[in-house]
């Protein structure tokens, strides 16, 4: 992985607007993995690239840990993911994975450390650490030039 970035996001604000500008400039295929501990923020941070994406009720966006796939319509389709509960690569590869990865939509997956090698070689990473009650620090990791230029315009 290239295109490495590190960025300091001080509280909800912050981290709503770094959501939305990343969704605002995510493009047809894009895949995020998203990655961090329970409570982490990588659901809000999905909502937020949601809002970013132009979806018309954000409140909407929920975590699919018990569905493992949520869909929702915007300026691009958005395919939401949650690896937490899977037992193996092989449930996210059922899922139909590789034929949403290939698809028009952006693709955004929780617990993407989970499912390492089923994520495609391109593709955004995204490591999300508590530094504080609402506080966050996002690790990003471009595999692709897309995306690292992608991490270049954040």
């Amino acid at each position: 992985m290239c295109g490495q970035k590190l960025i300091d996001l001080p509280d909800l604000n912050a981290t709503t607007a770094f959501g939305c500008r990343l969704g605002e400039l995510l493009l047809p295929g894009s895949v995020v993995a998203l990655i961090g501990r329970l409570g982490a923020g990588k659901t809000y941070l999905v909502r937020a690239i949601a809002e970013g994406l132009g979806i018309a009720d954000s409140r909407v966006v929920s975590s699919p840990t018990f569905v493992l796939i949520q869909e929702y319509s915007a300026r691009l389709p958005i395919y939401h993911f949650d690896a937490y509960r899977l037992r193996s690569e092989g449930e996210f590869h059922d899922l139909g994975a590789d034929e949403y990865f290939a698809g028009d939509g952006v693709c955004l997956v929780e617990w993407a450390d989970r499912v390492p090698g089923s994520l495609p070689a391109e593709h955004l990473r995204i490591e999300l650490s508590v530094t504080g009650e609402s506080s966050r620090r996002a690790r990003f990791a471009a595999s692709g030039e897309r995306y690292k230029e992608l991490v270049s315009r954040l």
